[in-house]
């Protein structure tokens, strides 16, 4: 099969969860024989490295206009009209705001087979204002209405769609490979303590609760002065604001570190290493990052949100929702039992491997694309 992947931003995959879904699912699609092309957004022409492919995945870069709200609009749009010509068996949309432009390979080539992934309500997220919502809203319907299947990474997307839209969604949670545990290398070099420091990794945007973090991090030091340092892996998605009011947060502190987006062997490296991990999410599907985290045997710490507590089962993994003192307190709790919380990840990485393995997601999705192939052909 011809495969489209389209929402996605960049492949190699940068800090985005969508983009190393899309990245891990594609590669094993072509491994499996399937012919698979992706969509990145072209950012600077004169800096940026375009590749044709990577791990057999061909790429093409569509240009952009660099604004918060027309940015994915833009290269959606156009990498939707470009697909067309391609001849693809199978078009898939990775979000519901991409999914709007389902409509139009719908339309246009009813014989092509849509596919959309249901990954979270981004209407939910606050860096959004009232038309973006409700440009997501019409999303989620088309999503939801207009493709042959859609596709949910959690239970509760799941019985969303059913009470919401009445209609019956396809299970297939977000998943991610088997990893060890690898030592220090390139953090070395890049100034990151090596041991001893708590992680957080995701984009900065307010919904991920990185403020959370830091406020319950300066809690956690005045009750525990030999503290770990906090790591906070991730970059702006058009939230320079909020970035610079992080920061502000953080100021004066010199045990708080910025490391920017950071991905690849580097990546692997700090969740290996790290003593506990940190995921504040306000609202969230399932969380690539703590799955990640989870898979390299690491330490968690979650806010209790419904995503999250569909991935951990253990009480003393996760703490209340948007509340920094809780969280401080079961940071205490966790570095000062580090048997506990061995043990606990230990429990976490053998679930994440039999659940959530990128194998088996894959091998669903091509038998999922196989099933509406027909039908869309007739």
């Amino acid at each position: 099969m011809k495969i489209v992947m389209i929402g996605q931003k960049s492949i190699p995959a940068g800090a985005g969860g969508v983009e190393r879904h899309v990245e891990d699912l594609s590669r094993r699609l072509v491994q499996q024989g399937h012919e698979v092309i992706a969509y990145c957004q072209r950012k600077d022409a004169n800096t940026q490295r375009r590749m044709p492919q990577w791990y057999g995945i061909r790429l093409f870069y569509i240009p952009i206009i660099r604004t918060k709200h027309l940015a994915t609009v833009t290269h959606v749009f156009l990498a939707t009209m470009h697909a067309l010509f391609l001849k693809p068996d199978v078009i898939h949309y990775h979000g519901i705001g991409p999914s709007l432009f389902a409509v139009i390979p719908r339309m246009c080539t009813p014989w092509v087979t849509v596919i959309s992934t249901f990954h979270s309500q981004d209407y939910f997220h606050k860096k959004w204002g009232r038309f973006a919502r409700a440009v997501f809203h019409m999303g989620e319907y088309v999503a939801c209405h207009w493709t042959h299947k859609t596709i949910v990474v959690s239970r509760a997307l799941e019985e969303y769609v059913s009470k919401t839209h009445g209609r019956s969604a396809t299970y297939i949670p977000n998943a991610v490979p088997f990893h060890e545990k690898v030592k220090p290398n390139k953090m070395k070099e890049r100034g990151i303590p090596t041991k001893n420091y708590i992680l957080s990794v995701s984009r900065l945007v307010r919904h991920k609760g990185i403020h959370t973090i830091i406020e319950a991090y300066s809690l956690l030091k005045a009750s525990l002065p030999n503290a770990p340092k906090l790591v906070i892996v991730g970059g702006s998605s058009f939230t320079d604001d909020y970035v610079r009011s992080l920061r502000a947060q953080a100021a004066g502190d010199k045990d708080i570190l910025f490391t920017g987006e950071l991905s690849g062997s580097i990546l692997g490296e700090l969740y290996s290493n790290a003593s506990v991990f940190v995921q504040a999410s306000e609202d969230e599907g399932v969380s690539l990052a703590l799955l990640e985290a989870l898979s390299y045997g690491c330490p968690i710490l979650a806010s209790d949100i419904v995503g999250n507590r569909e991935v951990l089962s253990c009480p003393g993994c996760m703490f209340q929702n948007m509340r920094a003192p809780d969280l401080a307190l079961k940071l205490q709790a966790l570095l000062t039992r580090e048997h506990f919380a061995d043990a606990c990840a230990r429990e976490r990485q053998a679930h994440v491997r039999n659940l959530y393995d990128v194998e088996k997601t894959s091998a669903c999705v091509s038998r999922l694309y196989g099933e509406f192939l027909r039908p869309a052909l007739s």
